[in-house]
C-alpha cells in the first residue's frame, strides 16, 4: 500500500506530454468473484489510497451509497464502485481511493490495486460504441511487459458515475446561471472537446443557452483535425480561421490526443497562435493550473459550472 501511495505522490506532477499515468485495480467478477477485469483513473484525480476504514451507514442513503467516514477530519461520502459496475468482489471491498476533482471529494471502494502505469494518449481508444453504459469512457492498451500479456484496462467516467448517482445536481437553471445571450460574428462557432457524453451533454445545453452556436467533437485529436479543416476552409474563401473559430473549449482527459498537447499545437502554430482557448476540466488542484500556464492556454474552467463558463466566455470574447 505504501509504495502505491508514494508512486501517486511523486508521478501526480507529470508534466502534459499526451502522456498520463493511470492507477489499475480490479472491481470483481461475476457472482463468484471470478473473471475480474481490470479498471483505470487517471492519478492526477488519485488524493490518496487508504486501507479501508470503519464505514457510517447514513439513513436513507442511495443506492450504492455505502456511508461516510471521518477522514482527518473530513466526512467523505463512499461509494460501492463494484455494486455501481455490477461486480461482486471475491476478497471484500479492501481498498478505498479518495479523488478530488470538479471541486468534490469522495471515496470509491474497491476490491485491490494493482499498479500504476504510464501511458500516452494515442494508447487510449474511445469505449463510446462498445460501453452502453456511459460508466466506461475509454479503453486503455497496456503493452507486454516482463512477461506479463498484454492487457486492457477500462478507463472509468468517475463524472458519470457521480451525475448518475446524483441527478438532483443537474437541476441549475442554466438559462439563468449564463445570463443574457452572446453573439458571434457571422459563421463563426465555438469548437469544443470532450470525451464524456454527460460533459457533452452538460456542454451543448450550456452553449445553447449562452446563445453560442459550436462545433462538438469528442477527443483532441478530432478537435485539431477539425481545426485545420476549418481553416483550409477558410483561406479557401479568402478568410481566416478566426472568422470560422472564435475561441476553443477543451477537455483534458482525452483518448489518441489530450487538451494539453491540443492546446500546445494551437498556441504553436502561426496559424492559430491567437486562438483563445479555454481548458474545461474536472481535474483540478495547483499542479493542474501551473500546466494550464505551461501551454498557454487562455483561461481554465472546472466543471461543471454553466455561471463560471459563461462569465469566462464573456471575458475572452469581449461581451
Amino acid at each position: 500500500m505504501k509504495s502505491v501511495q508514494q508512486e501517486v505522490d511523486e508521478r501526480s506532477n507529470l508534466t502534459g506530454t499526451n502522456k498520463f499515468e493511470l492507477l489499475l485495480f480490479r472491481l470483481g467478477g461475476d457472482a463468484s468473484g471470478e473473471h475480474s477485469e481490470l479498471f483505470g483513473i487517471n492519478v492526477f484525480k488519485i488524493r490518496e489510497i487508504v486501507a479501508m476504514p470503519t464505514i457510517t451507514k447514513v439513513a436513507g442513503a442511495p443506492d450504492h451509497v455505502l456511508g461516510v467516514v471521518n477522514l482527518r477530519g473530513q466526512i467523505i461520502q463512499v461509494l460501492d464502485l463494484p455494486g455501481i459496475a455490477g461486480v461482486t468482489p471475491k476478497t471484500g471491498l479492501n481498498i478505498m481511493l479518495v479523488t478530488e476533482f470538479a471541486r468534490t471529494t469522495q471515496a470509491f471502494a474497491v476490491e485491490s490495486v494493482e499498479e500504476i502505469v504510464r501511458l500516452d494518449w494515442t494508447q487510449v481508444m474511445s469505449a463510446e460504441k462498445s460501453a452502453g453504459s456511459g460508466m466506461v469512457t475509454s479503453i486503455a492498451r497496456l503493452e507486454a511487459v516482463d512477461g506479463q500479456p498484454a492487457r486492457l484496462a477500462q478507463v472509468l467516467d468517475v463524472e458519470t458515475i457521480l451525475r448518475n448517482l446524483n441527478p438532483e445536481s443537474e437541476t441549475e437553471n442554466i438559462e439563468q446561471a449564463v445570463g443574457a445571450k452572446m453573439k458571434l460574428k457571422p459563421g463563426a462557432v465555438i469548437l469544443a472537446a470532450d470525451d464524456s457524453v454527460v460533459a457533452r451533454a452538460l456542454i451543448e445545453q450550456g452553449l445553447d443557452a449562452m446563445g453560442l452556436p459550436f462545433v462538438m467533437t469528442k477527443s483532441g485529436k478530432e478537435c485539431w483535425e477539425q481545426l485545420n479543416h476549418i481553416a483550409a476552409a477558410a483561406e479557401a474563401e479568402g478568410k481566416t480561421v478566426h472568422d470560422k473559430v472564435a475561441l476553443v473549449l477543451t477537455d483534458l482527459e482525452m483518448p489518441e490526443m489530450d487538451g494539453f498537447t491540443l492546446t500546445r499545437n494551437i498556441k504553436s502554430n502561426a496559424r492559430f497562435g491567437n486562438m483563445p482557448v479555454v481548458i474545461h476540466s474536472s481535474l483540478s488542484g495547483t499542479t493542474n493550473e501551473e500546466h494550464v500556464k505551461n501551454v498557454r492556454a487562455d483561461a481554465y474552467v472546472a466543471k461543471f459550472s454553466a455561471e463560471d463558463l459563461s462569465r469566462t466566455l464573456r471575458t475572452l470574447l469581449r461581451q
